[in-house]
């Protein structure tokens, strides 16, 4: 019988931190789970993730949710009103890559704000916050995402004046976080000290974290009633759940501070890949563990490199808007990157 580790020999995946599969000890602690029936509130297993998830980022309640994208839409839900509005930076994952889902969900229309790799300024905010005029929507939400999916991080500076401006206004915050781990770890401070700007915060355990599947939505006890039924409502009563939390415990027991050598990881592939000509690295995009690279040369064949390094057994994305980003994470070393900058190196070598 093949094994979790016997697979990632085989494969190098830098496509995302996604990919990433559960360890042995997830696998062994998920078919000992003690579980029951999570709608009924009665599994103990899901419990016990919640309350160390809520405890970990300095808030109330938390919910175990399917994923990410449900957990922020369950946000966006559980916050606002049918026609609020939403203020949001315009490259956050909500807005990019949660398929139009505030507006089928909960209703709502997003206001973006221009930012830079997920950063905005109190100024843009301010101007687009709409008054009680009648022929406004009403802001219900505000947005933010700590780490941000450009692999920057914002400044606890930047959320704390945000935070200041929406307690003036009586407006909500919900932090995108992620992979809020991620960074704590860049800013070299605890979660607590991020979350503590935001009212609600979602993290995912099935990125760096390595949990199979599952994300948590954490806030008050009053916020954390309303998405509760809202999670029911969304299709999120997932039974006995306790068999998926498991993993997610041993995920917040045992694999935060390991998410360093993630970043580090990160930082050797770029320096391997700076030894490749044609190849331009982003260098102010390395906060955590995403290596961003573009490659110059006139008309290059992206999906052609995509493919030739699938034969290699290597898998990565085409590029978004001409930048290449590659993830590390749990199953890369420094092995393996050694392993993709070769072959890397090797192709470009024979198409300059």
């Amino acid at each position: 019988m093949l094994t979790i580790n016997h697979y990632h020999s085989q494969w190098t995946d830098l496509r995302s931190d996604t990919v990433t599969h559960p360890t042995e000890e997830m696998l062994d602690a998920m078919v000992k789970a003690d579980v029951g029936d999570d709608v009924y509130q009665d599994d103990p297993t899901t419990r016990q993730l919640e309350e160390l998830a809520a405890k970990m980022v300095g808030k109330d309640a938390a919910l175990f949710v399917p994923s990410g994208t449900f957990g922020n839409q369950l946000a966006l839900i559980s916050h606002t009103e049918r026609g609020d509005e939403v203020l949001i930076p315009e490259s956050n994952h909500v807005v990019m890559h949660e398929v139009g889902a505030s507006a089928v969900i909960a209703g709502v229309q997003l206001r973006c704000i221009p930012d830079v790799n997920g950063h905005i300024t109190i100024q843009d905010l301010q101007h687009r916050y709409r008054d009680g005029d009648i022929h406004n929507p009403r802001t219900g939400l505000i947005c933010l995402e700590n780490a941000h999916s450009s692999g920057k991080v914002i400044p606890l500076s930047d959320m704390k004046e945000i935070f200041d401006y929406s307690r003036s206004l009586g407006v909500p915050i919900h932090l995108d976080g992620a992979r809020i781990f991620n960074a704590a770890l860049a800013l070299k401070v605890d979660a607590t000290e991020i979350s503590q700007y935001c009212d609600s915060v979602m993290f995912c355990l099935s990125k760096g974290l390595c949990a199979p599947i599952g994300s948590i939505l954490a806030g008050s006890k009053s916020f954390i009633e309303r998405a509760l039924k809202n999670r029911k409502l969304m299709g999120g009563g997932l039974r006995q759940s306790g068999y998926l939390a498991a993993a997610g415990i041993i995920s917040l027991k045992k694999m935060i501070q390991r998410l360093i050598d993630d970043h580090e990881n990160a930082h050797y592939l770029a320096t391997r890949l700076r030894e490749i000509p044609g190849l331009e690295i982003l260098d102010d995009r390395l906060d955590i563990n995403m290596v961003f690279f573009q490659i110059q040369k006139k008309n290059f064949d992206s999906n052609a490199l995509v493919q030739f390094l699938y034969k290699k057994n290597i898998k990565i994305n085409p590029p978004s808007a001409e930048e290449f980003r590659l993830v590390t994470h749990y199953w890369i070393d420094k092995r393996k990157i050694d392993w993709v900058t070769m072959i890397i190196k090797e192709y470009m070598q024979k198409v300059l």
